[in-house]
């Protein structure tokens, strides 16, 4: 237990026409900041998650956090980029500066603004995060990358649509107790199953209701050092945190077991010391429902291709024996890139503070976290406790 989160901020989720990259910034470090309960001037050093990657005309960013406070000036300040995992990037960055005993307290900052793209650009931005010599054409963007994973799953595995559909209803059921949700809509399971006009095909088996939201938004952390942080308000502790990074193209694996991901849970665990049993909760990257299926196999919950018993037997849900997203995931909450990741260990934190409101799971002790970027190819995973 090397570093702990102190503090935490977070915007809404959604078409932010009001926000710009910038205030989105320097709206979350003034809060995380304040409910730390330090200044600027408290700050060794910041790190920045923006993917961008065409999103936003300013593609220099770092020093944006700087317009929160003059008193940030001169710090070391750096933006990380790894796909759709890039918050997680900045978190666990931030970490290794402390355990290096580079910096005590480390302010850092996700965001993203994708809105304002026109809808064909950003099918074209976001297939940037594939292998482009071999998926650069793919119709319907990287969701039909995740149709092609999907269906291979249901080539191998038997077709799948339930358990997708109840993902993807599990999902938004809890997200409408997440004020910080895009979408606060209790669908239901026969709605998200049923082709219709307005849950149409978008790829493969995939649905539009299998999809996470295009997103704005921010969230932010304030991570010390554990004897800083035991002298302030709160201190979640990560008690584990694990990165494992996989080839980009597809070709070179077998794309539905999602090896990365189980590699990353199985030395996270171990680092902890603890069973996938004894999580209270985790937060998973379902940017399509497909993937939170496989990925309940690659952390351990079912054997290969049997995840779907995880969600048809409740043990999911957030009454279940792992609730995972009990903020409504990617899939309710909305998936601005940079700031997902930072957006899974705040809410983590704050189930673990019990701050979660209705999002609260019952006893929450110990929370997982999986960040993906790319189909399982960056693939991050934090275990997180509070100490105090």
């Amino acid at each position: 237990m090397t570093a702990c989160i102190v503090g935490w901020a977070h915007t809404p989720f959604g078409k932010l026409d009001a926000e710009s990259v910038e205030s989105l910034i320097v709206r979350v470090a003034s809060e995380a900041l304040d409910h730390a309960g330090i200044g600027a001037e408290d700050v060794d050093e910041v790190v920045l998650g923006h993917f961008n990657g065409g999103f936003s005309a300013q593609d220099f960013t770092a020093s944006l956090i700087f317009q929160a406070s003059d008193k940030f000036r001169f710090k070391p300040a750096t933006r990380v980029e790894n796909a759709c995992a890039t918050g997680s990037a900045a978190v666990h960055q931030a970490i290794k500066t402390i355990e290096a005993k580079r910096a005590r307290t480390v302010l850092v900052v996700g965001v993203e603004q994708m809105t304002r793209t026109p809808g064909p650009e950003i099918g074209s931005i976001l297939l940037k995060c594939s292998y482009v010599p071999e998926d650069g054409e793919t119709p319907a963007g990287f969701a039909g990358v995740f149709g092609q994973i999907a269906g291979q799953y249901f080539q191998r595995f038997g077709d799948q649509s339930d358990a997708l559909a109840l993902i993807a209803a599990k999902n938004h059921k809890n997200g409408v107790d997440n004020p910080y949700a895009q979408m606060r809509k209790d669908l239901g399971f026969d709605f998200c199953r049923a082709e219709s006009e307005k849950n149409p095909f978008v790829a493969g088996p995939l649905k539009r209701t299998d999809c996470s939201l295009v997103s704005d938004g921010a969230a932010a952390l304030v991570i010390a050092d554990t004897e800083t942080a035991l002298r302030m308000r709160r201190a979640v502790a990560f008690r584990a945190t694990a990165h494992a990074q996989d080839f980009l193209p597809m070709s070179k694996r077998d794309i539905i077991q999602f090896e990365g991901c189980e590699v990353a849970w199985q030395r996270a665990l171990a680092q902890a010391g603890i069973e996938l049993s004894d999580l209270s909760f985790v937060e998973t990257h379902d940017c399509f429902t497909i993937a939170e299926l496989i990925e309940y196999e690659a952390m351990g919950l079912a054997p290969p291709g049997q995840g779907a018993i995880a969600v048809k037997e409740g043990w999911t849900n957030r009454d279940g024996k792992l609730p995972v997203n009990p903020s409504g995931g990617l899939k309710a909450k909305g998936h601005p890139i940079g700031a997902t990741g930072v957006s899974m260990h705040a809410l983590s934190a704050m189930q673990l503070c019990e701050e979660a409101g209705g999002m609260q799971v019952r006893n929450a002790k110990l929370g997982g976290i999986f960040n993906m970027g790319g189909a399982a190819v960056a693939n991050y995973v934090s275990v997180l406790e509070r100490i105090k």
